[in-house]
């Protein structure tokens, strides 16, 4: 893809738990618009990496920046930060006692401190989005698995975020309601909404990324648009990783 401005920048990026590196060494660029898929077996370091971009963990050795910002845990420009960088985890997170619509608006109405009326129209226009209209009042016990993840990622849509990271959004979910997420993140994708994603999902990341990042061990093996890497993986690492993989060329 043409070379645009980067929204995150990763240099060097180190981290140890009980002294052993899960991420040792991770360089990595992701730039406005683009959709970067971080796969790789469990354990190697995707999601921990995600939680270094966001700050919620301390890193050893290395930078992480947004837009030039240096982005460190516990930093007093932390908090303006987050407001820029969307999460979802694989757990929803909802809170049980608001319905999905408080849920939705409570963050920036607090944080961001934009009018009520103003959160409340665009909150139902992204339920609307993702078909949940209808379940603007309801509470989070009254939804199905796949319909909370779809409120959790409206929630953080809200916050007009630069960069969405999605770790693992369908991992909790039943086989039938992978699906109705998935078609959720592929439409944001193809409306422009820059994503760094972790997922065990192929078929969605061939269909999702532009650049798949294939890490194992705490470092970046193979890096590549998803064709190339699908279909000609250039490691053997990688190519005995896809085999354990059942997915749609």
């Amino acid at each position: 893809m043409p070379e645009t401005e980067h929204i995150i920048d990763i240099n060097g990026l180190v981290k140890r738990f009980n002294g052993t590196a899960v991420i040792d060494g991770i360089d990595l660029s992701v730039s406005k618009g683009e959709v970067v898929v971080l796969i790789g077996p469990s354990g190697c370091g995707k999601s921990t990496l995600l939680r270094c971009i966001n700050g919620l963990e301390p890193i050893d050795a290395g930078t992480v920046t947004l837009h030039g910002e240096p982005v460190v845990h516990n930093s007093r420009n932390l908090y303006k930060i987050r407001q820029k960088i969307g999460m979802v985890f694989q757990s929803y997170d909802l809170f049980p006692h608001l319905t999905v619509l408080k849920n939705i608006m409570l963050a920036p109405m607090k944080v961001q401190k934009r009018s009520k009326e103003e959160i409340r129209a665009e909150a139902l226009k992204l339920l609307e989005r993702v078909g949940l209209s209808d379940k603007a009042e309801s509470f989070p016990s009254e939804l199905s698995g796949g319909q909370k993840q779809r409120v959790a990622i409206c929630r953080s849509l809200i916050m007009n975020p630069e960069i969405m990271l999605l770790d693992e959004i369908t991992a909790a979910l039943d086989p039938e309601m992978v699906h109705e997420v998935l078609d959720v993140v592929l439409d944001l994708a193809k409306n422009g909404t820059t994503m760094l994603i972790v997922t065990h999902e192929m078929a969605f990341a061939k269909a999702a990324a532009d650049r798949i990042v294939f890490i194992d061990g705490g470092v970046i093996v193979e890096e590549s648009e998803p064709d190339e890497f699908f279909t000609a993986p250039k490691t053997e690492r990688a190519k005995k990783f896809l085999k354990t993989f059942t997915y749609s060329r």
